[in-house]
C-alpha cells in the first residue's frame, strides 16, 4: 500500500466530464454509478480479474436504494446498512463506490473514510480501490497515491482508510464514509462516525457487514431499528440478505436466498465444504445471515423478543414486586418490577450503566429516590434486594417500607437462584409472562449464558470481564419467582419453587 516516492508530478489530464451531455447514462446517482463502473472499472481479483466491473442486477437494486438517481425526485439518505453473507462482494462494491465518489459524484473536497476494526481490515477496501483506479489508465492519470490516502486534485478530494477508534475518527468532514464490518464496531465508534458527517449538503455513513456474534452490538440496534422502519423513510436504508428462519443449515433453497452471488461467483461446492467444517451458530453468520445470538446463551435467539407487550401498561397502585441487583461500577444496577398475576409481565423501573467512564460510579442516592418512586407509585408488595455492596442502603429501605417488605435476595445463593432460572425459563419459553420491551432488558436476557447444576440453570455471563451486562436479567428472574410466589400465596394455581 507504499505510495510513489518522490514529488508528484503535475496532472495535466483535463477533468473527466459526467454531464449528460458528454453521456446520456451520466445522470447523478445510481445510473452514473452503474456506467462509472462499466466505463472505468476493472474487477481487482479473484473471479473475472481484470475483466471490466459490471454490477450485477441485485447490486443495482440495492445502489437504487442508497444512490437515487436525480431525475426520481427522492433525497439520498443519510444513513445505510446492509447485511450481506460473506463471500458476495461486499468488498468489491464497497471499493466501487469510493471510487465513485471520489471522481464522479460532483462533491468538491470530498472526503471519503474507510472505517474498520483496524488499519489492516479498513486496508481491504482502500487496496481494491487503488486496485481499481491503478488498472483504470483515465483515471490513474489523474489522481496520486500516498502511502496513506488517493488525492485527486481536480476537485481537492481523497480517499483514506481508518480504524475504528474515536481519537483517528474527530475532525473529518466526509461525503462518504463507509464502514468494513459495523459487527465489530463499539458503539462509541458508531456515534464518532456518525457525528462525523452531516455537515455537507449530502453525506452518507453506509455500513456494510456480516450478521454480528450477539445481540449486544451497535449492528442489532441498527437491524432492529431497520426492520421497524417504514418503507419510505429518507434518512436511513436497510437491506438485508438472510436465509429463512428455522432453515436446515444443508437447505441449498436457503442458501440461494441468502446469497445473491450464488451460483455467479460464489459456488455451492464451496458453501457446502464450509457447513461441513463450521459450527452451525458460525455457518448460520457468515453464510446464511442469519442472527443466532451468542454461542451458549440460556435463552434461544429471539425467544425474550416474542414476549414483549409494549402496549402494556403498569398503573399506579397495581399490584407488584420489585427486584433490585446493584454494583459499584463495573457491572449495571438494574430495578425490575413484575406484576402479581398468573401471567407476570415484567418492566424495567431503571437500570444504571456504566457510559464507559473509568471514573463514574453508581448514583447511590438517585437509586434510593427511584426506589421510593416505586414504592409511592405502586402497590409494591415486596422489594427482593442483593445486598452485596449495599448492606448500608438495605438496612435504611427495610427501616422505612417495613422487613416483611424489604427481603434479602442473594443472587449468588445456588439453592435459591437456580430453580427461580429455571421456573423463569419455563415462564418465558411457553409465553406465560410478558415483558416491557425495553431494550437494555432484552439485551442482558440475551448476554446470559447459563451452566447446568444439580439445582437447576446458572446464569452469567460469558467471562467474568465480559462487558456483556446481564443484571437486568437477574434481577428479572428474582421478580418472576417472587411475583409467582405471591400469587400463589393470593390462591393462583400458578407455583412458586421459592418462598
Amino acid at each position: 500500500m507504499a505510495g510513489r516516492p518522490g514529488p508528484k508530478a503535475a496532472i495535466t489530464a483535463e477533468p473527466l466530464d459526467f454531464s449528460t451531455t458528454a453521456n446520456p447514462n451520466w445522470e447523478r446517482g445510481w445510473p452514473r454509478i452503474v456506467s462509472f463502473a462499466e466505463h472505468f472499472l476493472k474487477v481487482p481479483k479473484g473471479a473475472g480479474a481484470k475483466e471490466p466491473f459490471r454490477l450485477r442486477d441485485w447490486q443495482i437494486d440495492i445502489l437504487k436504494q442508497m444512490f437515487p438517481a436525480a431525475s426520481d425526485g427522492v433525497r439520498r439518505p443519510r444513513q445505510g446498512l446492509i447485511s450481506l453473507p460473506r463471500g458476495n462482494g461486499k468488498t468489491a462494491l464497497a471499493a466501487v463506490l469510493a471510487v465513485y465518489a471520489l471522481f464522479a459524484d460532483e462533491e468538491e473536497g470530498a472526503q471519503i473514510l474507510i472505517v474498520a476494526s483496524d488499519e489492516r481490515q479498513a486496508g481491504h477496501v482502500f487496496r481494491a480501490a487503488r486496485r481499481m483506479i491503478e488498472t483504470s489508465p483515465e483515471l490513474e492519470k489523474r489522481c496520486h497515491f500516498y502511502n496513506d490516502r488517493i488525492y485527486v486534485p481536480h476537485t481537492d478530494s481523497e480517499l483514506r482508510p481508518l480504524p475504528a477508534d474515536v481519537g483517528a475518527l474527530q475532525g473529518w468532514d466526509p461525503s462518504l464514509m463507509i464502514v468494513d464490518e459495523l459487527h465489530v464496531v463499539t458503539e462509541d465508534v458508531w456515534e464518532a462516525v456518525t457525528s462525523a458527517t452531516g455537515k455537507r449538503a449530502e453525506s452518507m455513513t453506509l455500513a456494510i457487514s456480516t450478521p454480528a456474534d450477539n445481540t449486544d452490538s451497535v449492528m442489532w440496534r441498527l437491524v432492529e431499528w431497520g426492520r421497524s422502519l417504514e418503507p419510505d423513510d429518507e434518512d436511513f436504508v436497510f437491506i438485508e440478505y438472510g436465509a429463512p428462519a428455522g432453515c436446515e443449515i444443508d437447505d441449498e433453497a436457503a442458501w440461494y436466498e441468502a446469497n445473491p452471488a450464488l451460483g455467479d461467483f460464489l459456488f455451492a461446492d464451496a458453501i457446502k465444504a464450509k457447513q461441513k467444517t463450521l459450527r452451525e451458530a458460525a455457518f448460520r453468520r457468515y453464510h446464511l445471515g442469519q442472527w443466532v445470538g451468542q454461542e451458549g446463551t440460556w435463552l434461544e435467539f429471539g425467544m425474550i423478543q416474542q414476549i414483549a407487550d409494549r402496549d402494556r401498561v403498569v398503573g399506579p397502585k397495581e399490584k407488584v414486586v420489585l427486584a433490585f441487583d446493584g454494583s459499584a461500577s463495573g457491572d449495571a444496577t438494574a430495578l425490575i418490577g413484575a406484576t402479581v398475576e398468573e401471567e407476570p409481565h415484567i418492566f424495567t423501573v431503571a437500570v444504571w450503566e456504566n457510559p464507559s467512564d473509568p471514573r463514574w460510579r453508581v448514583p447511590r442516592e438517585e437509586v434510593l429516590d427511584k426506589i421510593d418512586e416505586a414504592f409511592a407509585t405502586y402497590n409494591v408488595v415486596e422489594l427482593a434486594f442483593d445486598p452485596w455492596g449495599w448492606r448500608t442502603e438495605f438496612d435504611g429501605l427495610a427501616k422505612k417500607h417495613g422487613k416483611k417488605r424489604v427481603i434479602e435476595w442473594n443472587t449468588a445463593w445456588k439453592a435459591r437462584m437456580a430453580p427461580a432460572t429455571d421456573r423463569a425459563y419455563a415462564l418465558i419459553s411457553e409465553h406465560r409472562c410478558t415483558t416491557d420491551g425495553n431494550a437494555t432488558l432484552e439485551t442482558h436476557f440475551g448476554n446470559c449464558v447459563a451452566t447446568p447444576s444439580a439445582l437447576g440453570d446458572i446464569v452469567h455471563k460469558d467471562k467474568k470481564t465480559s462487558p456483556r451486562k446481564i443484571d437486568a436479567a437477574v434481577a428479572g428472574i428474582v421478580a418472576l419467582d417472587r411475583a409467582a410466589h405471591h400469587q400463589k400465596s393470593a390462591g393462583s394455581r400458578v407455583r412458586s419453587f421459592s418462598s
